[in-house]
């Protein structure tokens, strides 16, 4: 490093889960507009409807079976996971299913087919490392986040923000979130250890990826610091 600036690098090829979701939606935009990243191959069980020169799309609705489309994951640098499903109304076998298993099904076929890949994991805010709380959600969050750090990534980040703000313009984000967009500021102010906006979380993806991260496990804050980094 010259000067205090980060040294330049090569722009980075990423595969991204949950594009039709609005945290895959937000991460997605961001990786388009920014100028490290050269590719994004967006795997999806529906089209996101977005087109993009630096966009490729696969259409693969079984998670559980990716051996047909295995051929064309190579040659990534990053994942952004951020795939994933509410625990509302769901047992814990149900939830863990569609969240441990999943996860991990597809996570280990890309550290398989690209060992020097970072991998980066959309949990959340109050996920148990300890896997032992009673909050069920929390439990297998933890437990999918430290079977992923156990893979043999070149790195692998844990995500978990708390509240989200939303990207102005997206399709896909929940009408509640709109109904809080004008308290946004004020909830800056008073928690800004739990609230970051859609576009720091995918710029601070991307960084970690590029550059990586003072830790595996990244909160709010430090999501919303990685993105001030230089």
């Amino acid at each position: 490093m010259e000067n205090g600036k980060v040294p330049a690098v090569s722009p980075i090829k990423v595969i991204l889960t949950g594009a039709t979701g609005m945290v895959g939606e937000g991460v997605l935009h961001e990786c388009l507009l920014h100028p490290d990243v050269e590719e994004v191959l967006a795997v999806n069980r529906r089209p996101c409807g977005i087109s993009h020169p630096k966009l490729k799309e696969i259409i693969h609705a079984d998670w559980f079976n990716l051996a047909p489309i295995r051929d064309r994951l190579t040659g990534y640098d990053a994942c952004f996971f951020c795939l994933g499903v509410s625990s509302v109304g769901k047992n814990e076998a149900e939830y863990a299913r569609l969240t441990y298993d999943l996860t991990l099904h597809a996570a280990e076929l890309l550290a398989g087919l690209n060992p020097q890949m970072v991998f980066c994991y959309v949990s959340g805010e109050g996920t148990d490392s300890t896997e032992q709380c009673r909050s069920m959600w929390a439990r297998v969050k933890g437990r999918t986040e430290n079977r992923l750090l156990r893979l043999p990534f070149k790195s692998a980040y844990m995500y978990r923000p708390g509240y989200i703000h939303p990207t102005n313009g997206l399709r896909n984000t929940h009408r509640y979130y709109y109904a809080l967009t004008w308290l946004y500021p004020a909830l800056r102010v008073l928690f800004p250890g739990h609230v970051i906006t859609l576009k720091e979380l995918g710029q601070a993806m991307i960084r970690s990826a590029v550059h990586g991260a003072d830790s595996s496990i990244l909160h709010s804050r430090d999501i919303a610091a990685l993105t001030k980094r230089r």
